[in-house]
Parts: structure tokens; sequence; C-alpha cells
């Protein structure tokens, strides 16, 4: 990346970042993934699914690293990886009990074994140590064109997928029991979500790496749960996060030593922590509000 600084004019400094090719690319395929992301990742943590979610996007970094091994697509590896993981985690059977914490060991015990395998083939295919980084913590610099246009396509079609069973689904996150009753079919859409979640995170991965997805997928979604929990409300409010931290994160990028990674995630932290703190102080300042009340009510007689 060139040496650059930030200087007093803004709408400058702005023009000189974005008449470069590769940050251009960086944010379309940034906004992109950020919106999918936050979309996703409210159902996720709605769903509190984010082991699950964390263990497709490990194993989508020795798909990527497969595939660069073998001279292919590392969007396809990625893709291929977390949407196979997710397939095989929708047809298991559902555990309870002991024989879930058994089965959380063992879905452990393989995103370890995956990471691993990762490693090998990264250092088969002669990779550099730097292209390594870039797949497990995220870079600006691999986004080309190609990327952006097949990203675009997944997109609307992730997009229209979620908007289609975004009302059952809801449905059947908040109570699986009574949706059932009712007719939704839950098992289907569970399915159906863990293939789409892998999707996601395959693309959300070509921005913030393999290790870091949780700076899009979760972070933004937990941050507008802390806010509002009205459903649609908090989906937008999550998008506006995710693409607000994104666009921030790439400008710091590109005027600052710091990779993409370490912006998005300390950002997105940042922001639910100030969030957390926020819901503290009003929850606080409700429930005093309430005790205030009582001795008004005793004094002034109400019943």
């Amino acid at each position: 990346m060139p040496e650059v600084s930030f200087g007093p004019n803004l709408l400058a400094d702005l023009a000189q970042m974005w008449s470069l090719p590769f940050m251009v690319n960086a944010f379309r395929a940034g906004t992109l993934v950020a919106v999918l992301a936050a979309l996703a990742g409210y159902f996720v943590v709605l769903r509190r699914q984010t082991f699950a979610a964390h263990t497709l996007s490990v194993v989508g970094f020795p798909g990527a690293t497969a595939a660069a091994w073998l001279g292919w697509s590392v969007t396809g590896g990625y893709l291929a990886a977390s949407v196979a993981a997710a397939a095989v985690f929708a047809l298991r059977p559902r555990a309870t009990g002991r024989r879930q914490r058994a089965e959380s060991a063992v879905i452990g015990t393989a995103a370890a074994f995956a990471l691993a395998c990762g490693f090998l083939f990264s250092t088969r295919s002669q990779g550099s140590v730097d292209g390594t980084t870039a797949l497990l913590f995220g870079s600006v610099l691999g986004i080309s064109t190609g990327q952006v246009v097949t990203l675009t396509w997944l997109a609307v079609v992730v997009l229209v997928l979620l908007t289609v069973v975004a009302r059952p689904l809801l449905f059947g996150s908040l109570d699986p029991v009574v949706a059932r009753a009712g007719g939704v079919p839950v098992r289907l859409l569970d399915a159906g979500f863990l293939v789409t979640l892998g999707a996601v995170i395959a693309m959300t991965a070509q921005i913030t790496g393999a290790l870091l997805v949780f700076a899009l997928l979760v972070l933004p979604a937990a941050t507008a749960q802390r806010l509002t929990a009205r459903p649609l409300r908090a989906a937008l409010v999550a998008v506006a996060i995710a693409v607000a931290t994104t666009w921030v994160a790439l400008t710091a990028t590109f005027y600052t030593p710091y990779p993409v990674g370490f912006w998005l995630a300390d950002l997105a932290f940042a922001g639910f922590v100030l969030a957390t703190g926020v819901g503290a102080v009003r929850g606080r300042w409700h429930r005093s509000g309430r005790v205030a009340a009582v001795p008004a009510m005793v004094v002034g007689g109400t019943p």
C-alpha cells in the first residue's frame, strides 16, 4: 500500500483514496459483506449459533488454502468448504443434554484439525506468510473486480433467500415448538439457514479473514439487540453499524500501518461496549424512575 497521510482537506483525502482501484473494490466488497453479515448475524445471535458460525469460518480457511494449492479460485474454496460444513451441521441429528456437550467437543476438535490442515495446505502451495495472514486476518489488497462481481451475485441470491424466509425463520427462532405446531417447517428452515450462513461467512472472510468473521457477523447484531428489541429495527441498526464500521475500518487501514482486521474487530467491539454501557445506564434510570414513583403513588393515594 502506498505511503499516504491524512491531511486537512477531507474531500481531497477521500478522492485520493478512491482513485485507487483496489480501494474502490474493497469498499464495494466491504459494503456487500457488511449488509449480508449483519442480516445473517441477527439470526445467529438470536438463535445462539455463534459457536457454529465460528466453526464454519475456521473450516473455510483450509478450503481457501487448498484451492490456492490446486490453482483454483480462493473464493470458490472458501465457499465450497463453508457450505459443505454447514450442510453437515444441518443434516446431523439434533443432540440434547450430555450428547450435546460431547458433540460440541467433537466440533471444536474438528475445527482445530481444520485449522491445522489450512496451514499444511498453505505450506504445500508455497504461499507467503503475508498470504496466509491475509486469509486468516483479512486484507484490502487482494479484492479484485472479478471477486466483487461474484460477491454481488451471491449477495443478491442470499438477500432474496433471507427476505423470503425472514418471517417464518424469526418465528421458528423465537419459539420453535409453537412454530412447528403451527405448520412451520422448522427443521427445513434450520438447514436452509445454516447453508446460507456458510455462504455468508465465505463472503465475509474475503474482507475480515477466517478468524475475524465475528467482527461483522456477531458484534453489530449483538450491539443492535442491546439497543432495541424490535426485530426489524434491530436488523436495520445492525446493518448500519456493520456498514459504518467497515467504511471507517477501510479508511483507517488506508491511512495507518495497521491491517483491516484490527480496525474491524476493535471498532465493532468498541461499539458493543458502548451499547452495553448505554443499556445499563438506561435500565438503571428506568428502575430508579419506577422506585421513585411508588412513594408518590402512596402519598397521593393512588391504588
